[in-house]
């Protein structure tokens, strides 16, 4: 068995208890991480060595980042798509033994109609060129990370709340949709799955108690991936100083 996970950490530096015990406890053979807010060499990788596991960083001070940890050895990474100048640290692309992972930090978008809507919505075709090409050269790939796009309605605890707002308007489902379309699957789709259960609530308004989030972070793979479960582990976001995203976790019979 394979076991892959993402989790926007929201700050490696403030999560870093919380993440070396899930993996501890959970022990994936990968965990692709977003948010993680520091420079390379400001990543604390030799906790995660400690546990055995080795890392690969791209990261940005402050803002953005992505960084995946992998109990085999990373080939080939990739962190920058070719048809796309973007100063911001969103994408890391690698390679672990015949699989290719691609951890996503998606652009949340601000507000619909807005400026970073519109790079949202640009990146989002960037990403869909490279995923075209990856496709030609590779056979098994996995995407996963934090879309900031809840697919459907289902996916949200108020659909007539969030129509049409940010996360959940036409064009950017459209977008993911198109990206699917081009080859994979939504690996927590695949199974069937009780009602509301969602990987992101806001801190505010006491949304996690009240269970008011969105499915927002996916894990996407080639269909000729043998995926067993795919499930959201909401245990990490009633921890106390907790990201506000939950991981996501995917076994793969390989």
């Amino acid at each position: 068995m394979f076991k892959i996970a993402t989790w926007n950490v929201n700050s490696i530096r403030v999560r870093l208890p919380h993440v070396l015990s899930w993996l501890q406890e959970t022990s994936p053979d990968v965990l692709c991480l977003q948010e993680i807010k520091v420079i390379d060499q400001d990543f604390p990788g030799a906790a995660f060595e400690a546990l055995g596991y080795q890392v690969f960083v791209s990261g940005q001070k402050t803002y953005n980042g992505v960084a995946i940890v992998s109990k085999q050895v990373i080939t080939k990474p990739i962190t920058v798509f070719p048809s796309f100048e973007d100063p911001q640290k969103r994408m890391l692309a690698v390679s672990v033994g015949d699989l290719r992972i691609i951890n996503l930090y998606i652009p949340n978008g601000s507000e619909v109609g807005s400026e970073k809507y519109r790079y949202k919505l640009e990146w989002l075709q960037h990403l869909k060129l490279f995923l075209t090409q990856e496709l030609k050269d590779q056979s098994k790939i996995i995407i996963l990370g934090d879309f900031n796009i809840a697919p459907e309605d289902r996916d949200v605890h108020d659909p007539v709340k969030w129509q049409g707002q940010v996360l959940c308007s036409l064009a950017e489902r459209t977008a993911l949709q198109e990206i699917i379309d081009l080859g994979f699957v939504d690996t927590f789709r695949l199974f069937d799955q009780p009602e509301k259960i969602y990987s992101w609530w806001d801190y505010r308004m006491m949304a996690f108690r009240r269970n008011m989030g969105l499915r927002i972070d996916h894990i996407l793979s080639t269909p000729n991936l043998s995926c067993v479960s795919c499930d959201i582990d909401k245990n990490p976001r009633a921890l106390e100083q907790p990201s506000d995203h939950a991981p996501v976790v995917a076994e793969f019979a390989v």
